[in-house]
């Protein structure tokens, strides 16, 4: 399918771009887009949640009270996990979530994401540009120009660019790659792309 091209401005510069439909165009396959999106935020966890066992904590090992007949659970010392203070019972221990997932897979997902963004009209080409300095205003008044002003963007940029990204930055509600770091989760968390001219053709090629 084609798209108009815009300019920074919001005017439509009469280009089109082709958005290849083996990539924007597919039958959105739900299922691999839940995997890619729980293997990305499963890798960023740290795992490093840790809780003490009854082995671990300071305390006696007198044992407190008489086996039975207590009229409660049998504990032994004070560092029973029955006891306040004591030790927790099957508590997290250090780990890592990571797990794998198929290249084609993970190709698919990102296929899906897009394909969806396509059906939502959530998809605006404008002209490859770069700003001279860092200047968050200018980025503002370019999502006015848009009329994506308020609405959670993606900006996908060919390649980095300081500039660019440091306009972002201190924007709540918009977020800045490139296409080679493109992800199914950063797809899905976006409202809107914004997709630079020179960025479809290289999209186009996943």
């Amino acid at each position: 399918m084609e798209i108009n091209v815009y300019n920074i401005k919001g005017e439509d510069t009469g280009k089109k771009v082709t958005l290849k439909d083996g990539v924007f165009g597919i039958e959105p396959n739900d299922h691999v887009i839940y995997l890619d999106v729980k293997q990305y935020l499963a890798n960023r966890r740290q795992g490093t949640a840790k809780s003490k066992e009854r082995s671990e904590i300071s305390g006696s090992t007198r044992k407190l009270g008489r086996q039975k007949g207590g009229g409660g659970a049998r504990h032994g010392d004070i560092n029973s996990p029955v006891m306040v203070g004591g030790g927790r019972v099957f508590g997290p221990k250090p780990r890592d979530y990571e797990f794998k997932l198929n290249k084609k897979e993970k190709a698919l997902a990102r296929k899906s994401a897009l394909s969806y963004k396509v059906r939502d009209n959530a998809i605006t080409v404008v002209e490859d540009f770069s700003f001279e300095v860092p200047k968050t205003k200018e980025f503002l008044a370019l999502s006015k120009n848009l009329n994506l002003a308020g609405k959670k963007l993606l900006v996908i940029l060919p390649e980095n660019n300081d500039n660019i990204l440091l306009s972002v930055r201190n924007i709540p509600k918009a977020n800045v790659t490139t296409v080679s770091e493109l992800n199914t989760y950063k797809v899905l968390d976006a409202a809107h792309l914004v997709l630079l001219e020179s960025s479809v053709s290289a999209i186009n090629n996943f």
